[in-house]
């Protein structure tokens, strides 16, 4: 009796053997003899013999408004150069800048309608100020930031961040007590996401300040994409009269 089990017992592995060896690969689920393969080896098997490319992290976001532009031409001097031409020249060249820098950035009108909800690590408005002549003081840049904002203190860094490296990189000086409440109190401050930090930058006046905003657009950009990754970067923001 006892040997007439152990004959069922082997008939039947021998039954089983034959079996795996022979069942065709369809019968399986795809890549399941490969990862048990795997798992028994102890080396992990992949179908194609490729490794899994990674997934690309996506690059930090920053909004540039060229302002004006789709919707008006802004202020107009006598000679007919319009703000919006100035702007879009500008915003233009700083999205260059922060993309070669390593960031995305998204060009935008002044009434897009990406900016409802619009998120991203911050968006800065570019303007250019009246051609009027008003006065000899009447040039020089402003920065007003939206401090409607979850987080007022990261507005308040990157004005201190715009204002410090758009005066470095130009030579213009900040001209005091000329924000005006249209600035502090642009439109898209209360359309965008409140997590984004934003800011309004005019860059100069277009009288006395025709030269740098005509001839020397990148210098302008380039104070503002450097403001922008101060601000980003957590540089020190201090303006070089306040730096020791």
């Amino acid at each position: 009796m006892l040997r007439q089990v152990y004959v069922v017992f082997g008939v039947g592995a021998l039954m089983a053997t034959l079996f795996t060896a022979w069942t065709p690969l369809g019968l399986f689920p795809t890549g399941l003899a490969e990862r048990l393969a795997g798992a028994l080896t102890g080396k992990p098997t992949l179908s194609g013999g490729e490794f899994p490319t990674p997934t690309a992290r996506p690059r930090p976001l920053v909004g540039i408004v060229a302002g004006h532009w789709g919707n008006d031409s802004g202020a107009v001097c006598p000679d007919g150069l319009q703000e919006v031409s100035i702007n879009l020249e500008v915003a233009t060249l700083v999205a260059e800048q922060l993309r070669a820098a390593g960031y995305d950035v998204d060009l935008l009108e002044e009434f897009d309608d990406r900016l409802q909800g619009y998120q991203a690590l911050t968006l800065v408005s570019i303007h250019a100020d009246t051609c009027e002549f008003i006065d000899n003081n009447a040039t020089g840049f402003k920065v007003a930031a939206a401090l409607s904002t979850s987080y007022p203190e990261k507005a308040n860094r990157l004005l201190a961040c715009m204002s410090s490296r758009y005066s470095l990189a130009t030579g213009l000086r900040f001209h005091p007590g000329s924000v005006s409440p249209h600035m502090s109190s642009y439109h898209a401050f209360n359309e965008i996401h409140s997590d984004t930090t934003a800011a309004i930058v005019e860059v100069g006046f277009m009288n006395l300040d025709r030269q740098i905003l005509q001839n020397q657009p990148d210098l302008l950009a380039r104070g503002i994409a450097d403001g922008i990754l101060c601000y980003i970067q957590n540089e020190d923001a201090s303006s070089p009269e306040e730096t020791p």
